[in-house]
């Protein structure tokens, strides 16, 4: 495997219903996420504060 980046965080949405976004997360590989699950509003925090890429949806 390649050296991992820590520096380089991946979001890819999976969903959203209501006010929830749903989404994979990954440091360093984006391969290798958690699922999870916020409100729009933290969600879009969430984002902004870990300076996310976003990945296309599969």
């Amino acid at each position: 495997m390649p050296a991992c980046d820590l520096t380089q965080k991946f979001v890819r949405v999976l969903g959203r219903k209501d006010d929830l976004v749903e989404f994979s997360f990954s440091v360093g590989w984006p391969e290798l996420s958690v699922e999870l699950l916020l409100p729009t509003p933290a969600f879009e925090a969430f984002c902004a504060e870990h300076r996310v890429r976003y990945l296309p949806d599969d």
